[in-house]
């Protein structure tokens, strides 16, 4: 028989339900069974109705599979808890109310457990930034956020602070030679382990975007990420890095999982929102169950995406140590928008969301930034349970990125940034110095969750310039 396009109605008759299922059915055999029979297409879509669970990971016909099981799932709302869970708050009065009202909701989850919301927390989407949040046997991909994996790496050199004052172009042109931002990268990426690893290969979405990985690697996002050279200034004996209190030329990087962690985030996203069904206001924190195949597929994923971006990282200080001619005497990372398996107080297992928020168990040492014309801090974590192990992830955002592109005039962040003595390289007014929180405040008001050993004072500032945003900038040689 010939080729005959499907339509819906003899996808009804097979048994497809109405809905995706039947979009997905109609998509896939147009698109990847063109020249195949009715009678052959039919055939294969009358074995995926019959048993979806067994074709969830082929390569074609999964989706289908996926909209399928989803289908069975009920579309009624599940109920929320009529009254949220007690969580500690760190600086409430730095704190605006949808941040607020977003972990009021989140704490009346079914599945939470525990939370907490950090002294640098704002608005975002679902769980707020600077949310922490702890549940059971469940995973919330927007309670990890769409730059799964982002963190902070920080090395230092044996190097004199002077250096920093008597070479500043040379250190301009080593961060416009070695660092790459936006939809800029490498002409020439540098392989490394993590693009070896099997799930390229096993889980459909993560092999769709092993090529992407590959060119951007090595590379930082746009927004609020960054690579500077600063003074770092170690203040402690008991520092966990084996340095002598004094001050160092140091690197400062942030930023996550690029383009491979984004498009997990908002598959899985997608997935959870069509597999648990929440209230309109809740619907971004929905769930995948980890003794689900979807959900065990993303924590695979995730930790996939987390393991991209500190080697990002490393490879960023890789190639400046070896444009500085030296080794680094110590580094340090640490990373937010993750989840991880940990043990409350009683010794049961947790899933905690830190969403914009940076692990602080007992000795667990992070880096916390300001903005690029105040300090940032290396902490050491003292791992109290109210804050579920977590302290702020930076200075936090006082204003949107709009109503800084509003109220803020190029000339007057000029001027700022100069009399800081910063020499900064790209960045936007989205990005100014003025639109984050005073870190200093925010450092006070979590003095109980973190030890100060040192801190970092930001000199040669790399962000995403304009071009970079657009992919305009190429690598020279």
């Amino acid at each position: 028989m010939a080729s005959k396009k499907l339509i819906g109605k003899d996808l009804k008759k097979l048994g497809f339900p109405e809905g995706r299922a039947i979009g997905e059915a109609m998509r896939v055999m147009e698109s990847a069974y063109k020249g195949k029979s009715i009678l052959h297409k039919k055939s294969m879509l009358k074995k995926v109705l019959e048993n979806p669970a067994l074709y969830a990971k082929h390569e074609t016909l999964g989706p289908i599979a996926t909209a399928l099981m989803i289908s069975k799932i009920s579309n009624k709302p599940l109920e929320m808890r009529q009254k949220r869970i007690p969580y500690s708050i760190y600086g409430v009065e730095g704190i605006e109310p949808g941040a607020i009202n977003q972990m009021e909701i989140a704490m009346r989850l079914p599945v939470t457990k525990s939370g907490a919301l950090m002294p640098d927390a704002h608005q975002g989407y679902g769980l707020p930034i600077g949310g922490v949040l702890a549940t059971e046997n469940a995973v919330i991909p927007y309670g990890v956020g769409v730059d799964i994996g982002c963190r902070m790496c920080m090395t230092l050199y044996d190097i004199p602070p002077a250096y920093v004052h008597q070479n500043t172009e040379e250190l301009e042109k080593m961060l416009l030679d070695n660092t790459r931002f936006g939809q800029s990268a490498f002409k020439r990426p540098k392989d490394h382990a993590v693009l070896d690893n099997s799930l390229f290969g096993e889980i459909n979405i993560v092999k769709s975007l092993k090529d992407k990985a590959w060119k951007q690697i090595g590379s930082s996002g746009g927004g609020n990420h960054f690579v500077e050279f600063g003074i770092g200034e170690i203040l402690t004996e008991d520092n966990e890095m084996g340095l002598s209190p004094g001050k160092y030329l140091s690197v400062l990087s942030h930023s996550g999982s690029r383009g491979l962690g984004a498009n997990i985030a908002r598959h899985y996203t997608k997935l959870a929102m069509d597999m648990t069904k929440l209230p309109s206001e809740a619907k971004h924190l929905a769930w995948l169950d980890l003794d689900s195949e979807a959900g065990q597929e993303y924590w695979l994923a995730m930790n996939l995406a987390g393991d991209y971006a500190s080697a990002c990282h490393h490879q960023i200080h890789e190639r400046l140590a070896k444009a500085l001619g030296e080794r680094p005497l110590a580094m340090v990372e640490n990373h937010h928008n993750f989840a991880w398996k940990e043990q409350d107080a009683d010794g049961n297992e947790i899933i905690v969301h830190r969403k914009g928020a940076t692990p602080a168990g007992d000795g667990v040492m992070g880096i916390i930034p300001g903005s690029m014309t105040s300090p940032g801090f290396i902490v050491k974590g003292k791992g109290v349970n109210e804050s579920i192990n977590s302290a702020a992830h930076g200075a936090g955002r006082l204003m949107s990125r709009t109503k800084a592109k509003q109220s803020l005039s190029k000339k007057e962040v000029k001027q700022h940034i100069k009399k800081a003595g910063i020499t900064l390289i790209g960045s936007g007014l989205d990005e100014a110095p003025q639109v984050y929180k005073d870190i200093y405040e925010v450092m006070d008001r979590q003095k109980d969750l973190v030890d100060v050993v040192g801190t970092f004072q930001p000199k040669v500032v790399r962000m995403c310039g304009a071009n970079e945003a657009k992919g305009k900038y190429q690598e020279v040689d």
